[in-house]
């Protein structure tokens, strides 16, 4: 199973605490490296596996939270950044118990809402008192698990309280269109073959996408771009859904009859991962863009642009050609984004984010939003740009008299 459908766990503490022990112990094999020696761990390292009956999940093994000197300090900022990966973190301790040092972690996992509890390990050498217990869970409010890793006694009960946080915090089973759909539909996806195209395969969202009208007992067909007026000019089916890669939306909204929803996959999953409302609010700001004004585009992850690039070409034209105006531009992937003087930009345009989860497209997205910079992602903006928008949207029911009104 792919990174982005997994569960990810984070374990923190502190160095030589029995995280990498911990992790071997419930994954039922030797998963982390293990050795008396204080920060065998350097780096998050993240670890896939099955944990039943949880399923697939990703540990992420993290460095210290009490490591030293200037290494140290690059690796304990490396641990915090960790963080916006996490659905859950687990925080591991011994006999000194939670101190004033665990403080900075505790309170990451409280800003960032992630569900954690603690786990206090090598009982077998120093186990806590009832009072012990019961005043941690009282000044924190989450559960406290008392373990040795010398057995696999407790295990049972930490994986019930792993189900529980994330069940009680997490929507396990989303569907990317189940809402718009009903059993004997007929979706129609249009994904180009260009040169931007994986050679031999189809890219995640689209297989994400079959998938899910599957499970919801759709009919599903797939062509390209050009093939679609040949469609509908020999066959009588019509479908309830078309879904397009966005970079044709136009040629596609021009071939499908008016009565047919329309949607991209970039938008599906803004509205399956993002804070939906915000990007659609934030998409009209293209309408207020200035001369010299900032756009950051957001690129999830790094991969080699083939030609007229998606992110870096083909959206920054139609943006200008849109406005009228001379824009600049600032391009980021992966985690090469800018963490300060974030209010430069007028305009953040993030990419689908198929390969990120839930969580790690929403740690991203906050710390714009949070300054209440407008946030777009690639389907919308091309939507917007191209005259569209209203369309894309209206299968979703938004709720709104008229578009204008709405925003």
């Amino acid at each position: 199973m792919l990174k982005s459908l997994r569960h990810h766990i984070g374990i923190f503490g502190f160095r030589n605490v029995g995280k990498s022990s911990f992790i071997n112990l419930i994954s039922k094999q030797e998963t982390s490296i293990v050795s008396p020696i204080p920060g065998t761990t350097t780096d998050p390292v993240k670890k896939f596996m099955e944990i039943p009956p949880l399923g697939p999940v990703v540990i992420i093994d993290t460095a210290g939270i009490d490591d030293e000197g200037m290494l140290g300090e690059k690796r304990v900022k490396s641990t915090l950044h960790a963080l916006n990966s996490c659905d859950l973190a687990i925080l591991i301790c011994e006999k000194t118990g939670i101190t004033a040092q665990h403080q900075t972690i505790i309170l990451e996992f409280q800003k960032k809402n992630i569900p954690w509890f603690i786990v206090w390990n090598k009982s077998d050498l120093y186990s806590p008192t009832k009072e012990e217990i019961a005043n941690l869970t009282n000044r924190y409010g989450v559960p406290v698990m008392v373990l040795s890793t010398t057995t696999t006694a407790q295990v049972p009960l930490i994986i019930e309280t792993v189900a529980k946080l994330l069940t009680n915090t997490l929507n396990s089973n989303p569907s990317i269109l189940g809402d718009l759909v009903q059993a004997g539909d007929l979706v129609l996806l249009v994904t180009p073959i260009d040169q931007e195209a994986p050679k031999k395969r189809l890219i995640l969202p689209q297989v994400q996408t079959i998938r899910d009208a599957l499970d919801n007992d759709c009919m599903v067909m797939v062509l390209k771009e050009r093939e679609l007026d040949a469609f509908f000019k020999k066959s009588n089916l019509i479908p309830k859904l078309v879904i397009t890669d966005s970079q044709v939306f136009l040629k596609v909204a021009a071939s499908i009859p008016k009565n047919v929803m329309l949607t991209s996959f970039s938008i599906l999953f803004a509205r399956l991962k993002t804070p939906f409302i915000k990007l659609v609010e934030g998409t009209k700001e293209i309408s207020n863009l200035n001369d010299n004004d900032k756009i950051l585009m957001l690129e999830s992850c790094s991969h080699h642009q083939a030609g007229d690039d998606i992110g870096t070409v083909k959206i920054p034209r139609w943006i200008k050609n849109f406005t009228g105006k001379n824009l600049i531009f600032d391009f980021k992937s992966g985690n090469d984004y800018l963490a300060n003087d974030l209010e430069q930009y007028k305009l953040v345009i993030q990419c689908g984010g198929c390969m990120l989860t839930h969580t790690e497209v929403n740690a991203r997205l906050k710390p714009f939003l949070d300054k209440n910079i407008p946030v777009s992602n690639y389907g919308m903006c091309i939507a917007y740009t191209l005259g569209i928008f209203e369309r894309a949207l209206e299968c979703f029911n938004l709720n709104f008299t008229t578009f204008d009104d709405y925003l």
